[in-house]
């Protein structure tokens, strides 16, 4: 993975060979991942899927959660899960409500291929209104995630493709050369919030249902599959104690768990954000000062590269539009 800055001389360089994996990540289009889901589950004898399926009403009992489906069945269970997203249906139910702030971004996604082979490297310019990342994929393809102004946003999604194409080469100084293929654009507003509630007494809150984040780590997804194993972990040694594992108090214990990792994160990202949104000269020194110490510091690159294959909060991926980053 290669970093640098557009107003100023930082820059890193992050390479697997250092810490002696074979590998940072993949990147894996979303599609793939959705298809590998659904011939996971079909393949367990324990799991039943309703699909397609629209949840209609949540309860939430002493005993026990009921969902009712728009068809008329009701599924009732012990515990719900609710991982649906930023949007999450299962949170406005609930009556959970979020604290956070809109950052005035738009993430512009697409894909594109390039003149030159991207090197099996992650590419990422920071420049004064956000981020801009080409990521790769197979074929020389690479998947593109512009964090701009909402303004700015809508105007290269209303780009004809060639236009497009020039601006895209010109952000990122041609550094792969011309863009010889555009994909379709898609834009999404970005922001940063938390639940004050992760869980309820028999429901638990994971992933963007629970918190969401800048992508510019691509770290969000990697906090969700962090989330799924801590609740999968408690739930387990709940069963082993014989205990009621839709309990508050079995479930408050993923929360405490999980809120300390995430909320570190988003404030960290948020930070990054902030730092690198930012042309005020000071800052501009500091934050390039800061990259070429850490490219310089092998110790502290190595440890940063650990910690975002997991380290600290197990395996994740990173979702980008056409391309899903798989990490750990």
């Amino acid at each position: 993975m290669h970093v640098w800055d557009a107003v100023g001389d930082g820059e890193i360089h992050f390479d697997s060979a250092d810490i002696g994996e074979a590998d940072l990540g993949h990147i894996i289009e979303n599609r793939v991942i959705i298809k590998g889901l659904h011939t996971a589950l079909a393949e367990q004898e324990t799991v039943t899927p309703f699909w397609p399926a629209t949840a209609t009403q949540l309860q939430c009992d002493p005993r026990q959660a009921s969902l009712t489906l728009d068809d008329g069945k009701t599924l009732t269970a012990k515990v719900l899960v609710g991982a649906d997203g930023a949007n999450s249906w299962v949170r406005r139910e609930a009556g959970i409500s979020v604290t956070g702030w809109d950052y005035d971004q738009t993430a512009l996604v697409t894909w594109v291929r390039p003149q030159q082979d991207h090197r099996e490297t992650a590419w990422q310019r920071f420049l004064p209104t956000g981020p801009l990342a080409f990521l790769p994929l197979n074929d020389g393809y690479c998947s593109i995630v512009w964090s701009t102004s909402p303004e700015h946003a809508r105007l290269l999604q209303d780009m004809d493709a060639d236009r497009f194409a020039t601006e895209l080469q010109a952000a990122f100084e041609n550094t792969l050369g011309p863009i010889e293929q555009v994909g379709p654009r898609a834009t999404f507003p970005l922001r940063s919030f938390e639940t004050r509630h992760y869980v309820l007494p028999r429901l638990a809150l994971v992933g963007d249902a629970a918190h969401t984040i800048h992508p510019l780590a691509g770290q969000g997804v990697n906090l969700g599959l962090a989330d799924v194993r801590s609740l999968t972990e408690v739930l387990a040694e709940a069963r082993t104690r014989h205990r009621d594992i839709g309990s508050h108090s079995v479930l408050r214990r993923y929360e405490r768990w999980r809120r300390a990792d995430n909320r570190g994160m988003l404030l960290a990202m948020d930070g990054f954000k902030r730092l690198f949104s930012t042309d005020q000269p000071v800052l501009a020194w500091l934050r390039d000062a800061g990259l070429n110490f850490t490219d310089r510091c092998t110790p502290l690159k190595n440890f940063i590269m650990r910690q975002a294959l997991g380290g600290a909060g197990g395996a994740g991926t990173r979702d980008e539009g056409r391309g899903t980053r798989k990490t750990g």
